[in-house]
């Protein structure tokens, strides 16, 4: 499709009405520059709705590209949030510059309270667009200063009530505000139990309390409890994607590329986040061959053992994974609290044990069926048990120690955990099949 053809396109389907996450897929093939032009040629409101869309790496690229009047309309036009994250993007010069355009505004929009904040802190994705009242007013009153208000508000699901100081001391619903009866004061049908958040939160757990209680927006607030902005939903919805996606690749050993879509990335970006994990794989899997090898004489001896030892790696392998995925999950939602890991590690234990017990029988009669030797079954079924209930204790140890030392648990990733419970694995076959090799002649 021309650009001619796209620019009609955005118009006739701006102009239906639709979502501008939808208008994403007509433009997804424009490059940067005609991305920027199109930005240049729609309304500054048209401009802003499809702008707000993209993510924080492309809106920096297609800023540059536009003239400053634009760039400023557009930044103007966002929400306080949106714009902060996206001025966060930005070098310091071209931030500062940024920042002296709105500040050209008759109603500038100060982002220095966003700005102070770390990124993924809860003041870093809080915005400053909120409605909030005085208790003492009626609530026929505060439904008319709503209506005012409300077109620059992010949400107006929540009307947050605010002492003289500015101190958050209350909430009501627009429900619960429309629904009182003229003459009654907001702080006769406000609720004061307020669930809020510190500023200084960070935003995953910014992301369980909206979970916990269910909210479609929670305050944020300073030390002093004074109401300094709110978290909406979508924003949290954002973050929870972003951790589960970070979680994910770390325990994979792939790593995040920040900064550009994952299928644009650069190969040799790629590779140097990935390598380091295969290097740790391949270091320990050099260890795992030195453990073989110091075994050579048991191998020689009785060569039937090397038919068992990848599948009692596999099946080490595969539960070591399930617990170190489980245990880095449960502790990223909240479902696993620090104060309880340490009777779920046993807990862990106790399922190892059960999977290996099951694991071992039954390698145990297949190794005797086949061979004849009730010894041969003995020595594979023990070390299948040994192996698995390790690798549990690893996978979920070794994630346990690094939350308790306040190292991110999903950097623990698989290839990590994986060559640890190799090498065990093969110490601990390797020890009992020694141990009962005069009975495996």
């Amino acid at each position: 499709m021309s650009e001619e053809h796209i620019d009609t396109a955005i118009s006739r389907e701006l102009k239906a009405g639709t979502h501008p996450g939808d208008l994403l897929d007509i433009i997804e093939d424009l490059d940067i520059e005609q991305k920027a032009a199109l930005m240049q040629k729609l309304s500054e409101t048209d401009a802003a709705l499809i702008f707000q869309e993209m993510e924080d790496f492309e809106q920096a690229e297609i800023l540059r590209l536009l003239d400053r009047d634009r760039a400023k309309a557009i930044l103007m036009n966002l929400a306080s949030d949106d714009a902060a994250d996206l001025i966060g993007e930005l070098s310091p010069e071209e931030a500062e510059e940024m920042l002296d355009l709105i500040k050209e505004e008759e109603e500038p929009v100060d982002f220095g309270e966003l700005l102070k904040y770390p990124e993924e802190s809860a003041g870093g994705i809080m915005t400053t667009e909120l409605i909030s009242l005085p208790e003492d007013i009626p609530v026929e009153e505060a439904i008319a200063r709503l209506r005012d208000i409300a077109p620059q508000a992010e949400t107006i699901y929540y009307v947050y009530v605010v002492d003289e100081s500015g101190r958050l001391i209350g909430v009501i619903s627009l429900r619960e505000l429309i629904a009182a009866s003229d003459g009654t004061l907001v702080k006769e049908v406000m609720r004061r139990n307020v669930i809020n958040v510190n500023a200084q939160l960070d935003q995953e757990e910014v992301a369980r309390v909206v979970s916990k209680y269910d909210l479609l927006a929670v305050p944020v607030v300073d030390d002093q409890e004074r109401l300094l902005g709110i978290i909406t939903v979508d924003d949290v919805i954002d973050v929870m994607e972003q951790e589960a996606t970070e979680d994910i690749y770390r325990l994979a050993g792939a790593g995040e590329v920040v900064g550009m879509e994952l299928t644009e990335a650069p190969v040799s970006k790629v590779v140097r986040l990935r390598l380091p994990w295969l290097l740790i794989s391949m270091f320990g899997g050099f260890i795992s061959g030195s453990v073989i090898g110091g075994y050579e004489s048991t191998l020689e001896a009785i060569v039937i053992l090397a038919v068992f030892i990848p599948v009692i790696m596999d099946m080490g392998g595969n539960v070591g994974t399930q617990s170190l995925t489980i245990f880095v999950r449960g502790l990223a939602t909240g479902q696993i609290d620090r104060s309880e890991a340490w009777p779920y590690f046993f807990r862990e234990i106790r399922i190892g044990l059960t999977l290996g017990a099951i694991s071992g029988a039954i390698i145990s009669v297949a190794a005797f069926l086949w061979q004849g030797n009730p010894y041969l079954g003995l020595v594979v079924g023990f070390s299948m048990l040994a192996t698995i209930s390790v690798a549990a204790l690893i996978g979920t140890l070794v994630p346990l120690v690094c939350s308790m030392i306040n190292i991110d648990p999903a950097i623990t990733a698989g290839p990590f955990v994986t060559t640890i419970k190799d090498v065990t694995g093969l110490l601990i076959y390797f020890f009992i099949a020694t141990s009962f090799l005069d009975y495996l002649r």
